[in-house]
């Protein structure tokens, strides 16, 4: 979740009782020291569980009257010495329980504030070197780190992820919980790019279940299993295995194809393939008559190749599937 980073409230309480128990023991520590200086109202004689009892009922600010210091140094060493570690114990005490509480309201108060803001965003689950390259992609198009929330179980990647401006969830993404701490009821697409595609399964099914409108891409190693994830919920399924199969066997073949494909699948850089809506001046046009390079049409829930006689002639409510030359990055500006 978006956070700064702080200590656990039970490693704080920790530490701050080690500090007491030290405040504590100097005390008793020095009252020993100077045991002749004081006095005991039960007898005359002052022991360590009397040194340890007046520290405490002194630090606690008890006070009980039934030993007290009579000599001048002891006066003296409770002025300089004791009663600033008084002070300390209780700033000690009362800090740690102000803190720990302060530090839990405000993060359960940004908590609420960043699921009440979070709308249509896209959920990552699986933050490694393929989650990590979509995510690249879809940033590529202009998505914000801040509308981006990663789910991982290893909290590692979950920490990579939030330094490069992502939200992050630490969990197991199968279980409807952890999806719901990444607000992925509301969210717009969902990526699923597990280690495992039985992992990648019951994500599915999950999301599916909390996100009826999603979009939900998924990737699965095996080609087999990819019927069974789209029966899950994918919308679109990639067999990582396959595809990376395929172009290595298209640059066997025509190395130029391959580096092609390639700079076909990098947004931002060279040639993008995009998919767009038909704009009103090509509405009645023919695939190509509009300006861009069309490579498919896609109407409902069909998908036809730019040659497919289906298509006549385009449609407002059709989207388009074209190559385009991507828009070079403003360089930043030079300082004088």
């Amino acid at each position: 979740m978006p956070r700064r980073v702080v200590e656990r409230p039970l490693r704080q309480v920790g530490k701050r009782l080690l500090m007491a128990l030290f405040v504590l023991f100097l005390t008793i520590l020095i009252v020993w020291v100077d045991r002749e200086g004081y006095h005991d109202n039960a007898n005359e004689t002052i022991d360590f569980l009397d040194a340890s009892y007046y520290a405490t009922v002194t630090l606690s600010t008890t006070g009980y009257g039934d030993i007290v210091p009579h000599s001048d140094s002891a006066r003296l060493t409770n002025i300089l010495l004791i009663t600033p570690l008084r002070v300390i114990f209780l700033i000690i005490l009362v800090g740690t329980t102000l803190e720990v509480l302060t530090e839990r309201t405000r993060e359960e108060w940004r908590l609420s504030r960043w699921r009440s803001n979070l709308r249509d965003h896209t959920v990552v689950i699986g933050f490694g070197t393929k989650g990590r390259s979509a995510v690249q992609t879809v940033q590529a198009t202009g998505l914000k780190p801040e509308q981006i929330v990663v789910v991982d179980p290893s909290s590692k990647v979950v920490d990579a992820a939030t330094a490069e401006g992502f939200a992050g969830v630490i969990g197991d993404a199968t279980r409807s919980d952890v999806l719901l701490r990444a607000e992925l009821q509301r969210a717009r697409q969902i990526i699923i790019a597990t280690q495992r595609d039985d992992t990648a399964v019951l994500v599915a099914l999950t999301a599916r279940q909390l996100n009826r409108q999603a979009k939900i891409v998924a990737a699965v190693r095996e080609e087999e299993n990819a019927p069974l994830l789209r029966q899950s919920g994918a919308d679109a399924v990639i067999t990582s295995a396959s595809a990376a199969g395929r172009l290595l066997g298209l640059s066997v073949l025509s190395p130029s194809a391959g580096l092609v494909m390639e700079d076909l699948i990098q947004q931002g850089s060279g040639l993008d393939l995009v998919e767009r809506p038909v704009i009103k001046a090509e509405v009645g046009r023919g695939v190509r008559e509009t300006d861009d390079l069309v490579v498919s049409v896609v109407r409902g829930h069909r998908v036809l190749g730019y040659d497919d006689p289906a298509i006549g002639k385009l449609q407002l409510t059709d989207r388009l599937i074209t190559i385009i030359r991507a828009s070079p990055q403003p360089a930043p500006p030079q300082g004088r």
